[in-house]
C-alpha cells in the first residue's frame, strides 16, 4: 500500500501548487494618488475599515491574491459602496469624476493582467473529481450500476457555493487512502465469485408470516391481521395462522422502535432480489373494521438487519415508490438487500407512535386519533421474495470488463502477455482520453512485479486496476489545452460536457465524436448537449447542482421544533417530496426551456398527495409528481416558494428574513452580502410569541448595520408568510401569550402552541420599491431577469468548469446574455450558449 501511494501522492501535489506568475504589471502611476485622496482616510493603519488597510495594499497585479483585492475595490468603488458619500455638491462632482477615471483605469489593467494570466497559465488548474463523479465514474467503468461507495471518501469542500472548485478540490494523502479503499471495495464487487452464480432462493409469506409479530408499537390500531375486513386476535388468529385469507392491516410510518418485517426472511448473499405482494389501501374505523380506501396510500421498503426494536445501523429505503390502490391488486418491485438484511413495510405519510411516559409511569403509546373518514392504511394477503437475482451472464458483466473471457479464476498459459492485454484493454476503457504506450508501460511494470513474487494473476490485475482508478488519469480532469491556440482539445471537452451534465465520463458516442475531432463543430456540440440533456444520465446533474447551488444536501439538517411546529414530527414523506419537487423543477427548467422568471414565479408547482396538502391545493391521489395547475390567488409556482427553499433557509424553530433574505441574494440574484461582523452577536427567536422578528431586527439591524440589512431585510421579510416547512400561515407561533392551539400529534403525544401577532410581509427595497404581499415582491424579482440569468451562468460556470467566473470573461458573460434575451433568457438557451462560449472551450469558439 504504502509503495503504490508514493506516486500517487507526488501526482497529488499538483493540486496544491501555486503557479508561479510570467509577469509584472504594476497599476498607473495615477491610481495610487487617487486612491490616497479618496480611500485612505478611511482605510488607513489599524483601525482601517472593512480590514483593508491600503498601507500594506501592493500597486501591483502580479499574484491572483493581488487581483482579488485590487477586483473587490474596483466592484466596491462601481457598486457606489466607496468612498461614502458627501453633502458638498461640487466636491462631490469632482469625486464622482475621479471615481469614474479610477474604476476605468483598474477595469483595463485588471481585465489585461486576468487575460495575460490564462493566456499564460491556463484558465484554472487540475480538477480532482468530487466523490459523487468519482462514484458515477467507476459505476459506469466497472458496469456497477448501484455501486456505493461516496461515504467511504472524505466529503467534499465547498466554495463559491459549489463542491467543484478547482482550488478546494485538494488530494492529500488521507484522501488518496480513502480512494485506494473505495478502488478496492467497487473491484471486489465487480468481481465473480464461485464457478455459478449464488443460488437463488424463493420465499413466500401470507398469514401471520407476513408480520413478525401479532402486535406493534402503537396498538392494535397501528397494526392488526385482519379476516372478512374484522380484526382477529388471540386464539382465534392462532387457529387461522396459515390462513391464506387473513390479511395483515398496517397503519403507521415506519420509524424506531417499529421493526415491520415479514417473518423468517433474511437475505444470505448481497444482490437484487424481486418482491411481489398483493396488496389494497384501507381505512380504519372504531372497532377495527376495515372498508376500501378513498385514495392510494404510497409505500416504500426498508433494508434493514433484523435486530428487534433497536437500531440495527444502516436503514435505507429501497425498492422506490408504490401507490397502493384501493383494489386488491399484485405489485412488484425490486430492493436491494447486503447479508443478514431483511426489509420492513414503510408506508408513507401515516402516524408515528411514540412511547410516552404519563406522570412518570412506565412507557405506554397512543394512537393519534382518526381522520374523520377513518385511518388509511395498507392490507396485505401475501407476499413473495425471490433473489437474489442472477445476473444476465455468469460470469458477470462487471467480472467480463475486469477478465474478458478468462473465466471466475483465470489462470492464463502466458500470464505477462495477457496481463499486457488486459490492462491495455482496461485502461482504454477507464481512461478518457487516448494515453501514451509509455504510461501503459508504467502499470504493466507494477504488475510484472506482482508477478513475479508470490500473488495471484488475479491479484496482481487487481494492484495494476486500483493503482489506475486512483492515478491522475483517472482521479483529474485533465483539461489540457492545445499549444498553438489555448483551446481544449476534444477529449477534454467531451469529457467537461459529460461531467458537466451527467457527471461522469464521455460515453461511447461522445469519445467517438472526440475521436473524429467533431466537437468544434457547433451543430455536433450542439446536438451532444442536447442528447445528454434528455438521457436518463441527466439527472445526476439535476442532483449535484440542486445540492450545491440550492443547498438541498441541508435538507434534513434541521429536525422541527415539535413544541412548535408538531404537524411536522417524523414527516419524512412530506421532506422527502420538497426534495423531489424542487429537483424535477430544474430539470423542467432546462428540459423544456423555461424562462430564468420561472425561479420567482410559474402558474405551476409539481405536487403528489402530500405536498398538495400541505400547499392547500385540490387533493392529487399518489406519490407521483405531477404538474399541478394553480389558483390565481395562490402564493406558490416558481422556485422562490417552494417548501424546499423555505426549509433550507428556516432552522426549524423559526424563520428569519435576515437568513431568507441574504440567501435569495446570493443564490438567485447572485449578490450576496457581506459576512455580519464578528462582534454582533446572532439574532435568537423569541419563542414566547412576545415580539415579532421585524420588531426584534428594528432593534437589531441600526448603525453601521443598517445599510447592509436594507439590502435584503425586505425580500425576507416579503417570504415571512411562509413558515419553516413552506406553509402558509398569517400568524406567527409561540408558547406563552396569543391564541392557544392543543391536539395529539402523529407521535400520539399531547402539543399545545399560541398563536400570536399577524404576520407582516410588506417591504421597501433599498432601491426605493415597495411591495405589500408576496405575489407583488415577485413581480419586483422577476422584472430582474437579466440578473436572475447572470447569477444562473456564474453558477452553471462553476459547476462545468471548475473556476467561478474570471475577471476577463466578465464581458463574455454579457455577451452570452445578450444573445439569449430576445427569448427571456430560458435556461436550456443559456446552457447552450455556455457550452458553445470560450469560457467553456478555450480561446477558440466553435466553428
Amino acid at each position: 500500500m504504502e509503495s503504490l501511494l508514493k506516486p500517487l501522492f507526488a501526482t497529488s501535489l499538483l493540486l496544491g501548487l501555486q503557479v508561479s506568475e510570467a509577469f509584472c504589471l504594476p497599476l498607473p502611476d495615477e491610481i495610487p494618488g487617487m486612491m490616497a485622496r479618496l480611500c485612505f482616510d478611511c482605510h488607513q493603519g489599524e483601525e482601517a475599515e472593512g480590514g483593508l488597510n491600503f498601507d500594506s495594499l501592493k500597486f501591483t497585479l502580479d499574484t491572483p491574491s493581488q487581483r482579488a483585492r485590487w477586483t473587490l475595490i474596483h466592484d466596491r468603488i462601481q457598486a457606489g459602496e466607496m468612498p461614502p458619500g458627501t453633502n458638498d455638491e461640487d466636491a462631490s462632482q469632482l469625486r464622482a469624476s475621479e471615481l469614474q477615471t479610477l474604476g476605468e483605469a483598474l477595469f483595463r489593467k485588471i481585465e489585461l493582467a486576468d487575460r495575460r494570466d490564462i493566456i499564460e497559465q491556463g484558465r484554472g488548474r487540475l480538477r480532482r473529481l468530487t466523490r459523487e463523479e468519482y462514484e458515477a465514474n467507476l459505476r459506469d467503468v466497472l458496469k456497477l450500476p448501484h455501486l456505493d461507495i461516496q461515504d467511504i471518501l472524505p466529503e467534499d469542500r465547498e466554495q463559491s457555493g459549489s463542491t467543484r472548485v478547482a482550488r478546494v478540490l485538494d488530494l492529500s494523502r488521507v484522501q488518496l487512502t480513502a480512494y485506494l479503499n473505495a478502488a478496492e471495495i467497487a473491484l471486489d464487487q465487480a468481481m465473480s465469485h464461485g464457478p455459478e452464480p449464488p443460488p437463488t432462493r424463493k420465499y413466500r409469506a401470507e398469514g401471520t408470516r407476513l408480520f413478525q409479530a401479532s402486535s406493534t408499537f402503537g396498538g392494535r390500531e397501528a397494526m392488526f391481521f385482519a379476516k372478512d375486513d374484522g380484526a382477529v386476535v388471540g386464539e382465534e388468529l392462532q387457529s387461522l395462522e396459515h390462513d391464506p385469507t387473513l390479511e395483515l392491516a398496517l397503519f403507521r410510518s415506519a420509524h424506531w422502535p417499529y421493526f415491520g418485517y415479514p417473518k423468517g426472511f433474511v437475505a444470505q448473499t448481497p444482490g437484487e432480489y424481486r418482491v411481489r405482494f398483493s396488496a389494497r389501501s384501507v381505512r380504519q374505523i372504531a372497532g377495527f373494521h376495515l372498508l376500501p380506501a378513498n385514495k392510494p396510500v404510497p409505500m416504500t421498503f426498508r433494508a434493514r438487519k433484523p435486530s428487534g426494536p433497536d437500531v440495527s445501523g444502516d436503514v435505507r429505503a429501497t425498492g422506490g415508490l408504490l401507490d397502493i390502490q384501493p383494489e386488491p391488486a399484485v405489485y412488484e418491485t425490486r430492493i436491494r438487500l447486503q447479508p443478514r438484511e431483511t426489509f420492513e413495510y414503510s408506508l408513507l405519510g401515516l402516524p408515528v407512535p411514540l412511547a410516552r411516559n404519563v406522570e412518570g409511569g412506565p412507557p405506554t403509546y397512543r394512537f393519534p386519533p382518526f381522520p374523520e373518514a377513518g385511518q388509511p392504511g395498507v392490507a396485505f394477503q401475501w407476499l413473495e421474495v425471490e433473489g437474489p437475482l442472477p445476473p444476465a451472464s455468469w460470469p458477470s458483466p462487471s467480472h467480463e470488463v475486469l477478465f474478458d473471457h478468462l473465466g471466475v479464476a483465470p489462470q492464463p498459459g502466458s500470464p505477462k502477455a495477457e496481463a499486457r492485454r488486459l490492462l491495455k484493454r482496461f485502461m482504454d476503457r477507464a481512461a478518457r482520453e487516448p494515453l501514451p504506450p509509455a504510461t501503459l508501460e508504467r502499470y504493466f511494470q507494477l504488475v510484472e512485479r506482482q508477478l513475479e513474487g508470490n500473488a495471484s494473476f488475479t491479484e496482481a490485475m487487481l494492484t495494476g486496476y486500483k493503482a489506475f482508478l486512483c492515478s491522475s488519469h483517472f482521479l483529474l480532469l485533465r483539461d489540457t489545452s492545445a499549444p498553438d491556440n489555448g483551446s481544449l482539445g476534444p477529449f477534454a471537452v467531451a469529457s467537461r460536457l459529460s461531467h458537466f451534465l451527467t457527471n461522469t465520463r464521455p460515453d461511447t458516442k461522445l469519445m467517438e465524436i472526440a475521436t473524429a475531432n467533431q466537437l468544434r463543430d457547433s451543430k455536433t456540440l450542439r446536438s451532444e448537449t442536447d442528447r445528454l440533456i434528455d438521457s436518463d444520465r441527466f439527472g445526476r446533474f439535476v442532483e449535484s447542482i440542486t445540492n450545491d447551488w440550492l443547498d438541498m444536501r441541508k435538507l434534513s439538517h434541521d429536525e422541527p421544533n415539535i413544541l412548535l411546529y408538531p404537524e411536522y414530527r417524523f414527516d419524512f414523506y412530506l421532506v422527502e417530496s420538497m426534495a423531489r419537487e424542487t429537483r424535477q423543477f430544474v430539470s423542467a427548467m432546462i428540459r423544456e426551456n423555461l424562462p430564468v422568471t420561472a425561479l420567482i414565479e410559474t402558474d405551476f408547482v409539481f405536487a403528489n398527495d402530500r405536498l398538495a396538502a400541505h400547499y392547500d391545493l385540490p387533493a392529487t391521489p399518489g406519490s407521483h409528481l405531477r404538474k399541478v395547475q394553480l389558483p390565481e390567488e395562490s402564493p406558490y409556482g416558481g422556485l422562490l416558494t417552494q417548501a424546499a427553499i423555505m426549509k433550507v433557509t428556516a432552522n426549524g424553530t423559526s424563520t428569519s428574513p435576515v437568513i431568507r433574505g441574504a440567501w435569495v441574494m446570493d443564490r438567485l440574484l447572485g449578490s450576496p452580502p457581506p459576512p455580519p461582523p464578528k462582534s454582533v452577536p446572532a439574532i435568537e427567536p423569541d419563542i414566547r410569541g412576545a415580539q415579532t422578528i421585524r420588531e426584534q431586527l428594528a432593534k437589531h439591524a441600526v448603525g453601521s448595520c443598517a445599510k447592509c440589512h436594507s439590502e435584503f431585510d425586505p425580500i425576507g421579510f416579503g417570504l415571512e408568510n411562509f413558515d419553516i416547512y413552506g406553509r402558509w400561515r398569517t400568524r406567527y407561533r409561540g408558547r406563552e401569550t396569543g391564541e392557544e392551539v392543543t391536539g395529539i400529534d402523529r407521535a400520539g403525544h399531547d402539543y399545545y402552541y399560541t398563536l400570536g401577532a399577524n404576520i407582516e410581509s410588506a417591504g421597501k427595497l433599498s432601491d426605493g420599491q415597495t411591495f405589500e404581499n408576496i405575489h407583488e415582491l415577485k413581480m419586483v424579482l422577476s422584472n430582474q431577469s437579466r440578473q436572475l440569468a447572470r447569477n444562473v451562468l456564474h453558477r452553471l460556470v462553476v459547476h462545468a468548469t471548475g473556476v467561478p467566473i474570471r475577471f476577463s470573461e466578465r464581458a463574455e458573460i454579457e455577451t452570452l446574455l445578450d444573445s439569449c434575451e430576445a427569448n427571456g433568457y430560458r435556461l436550456r438557451d443559456l446552457l447552450h450558449a455556455l457550452v458553445q462560449s470560450r469560457i467553456f472551450l478555450g480561446q477558440e469558439h466553435c466553428r
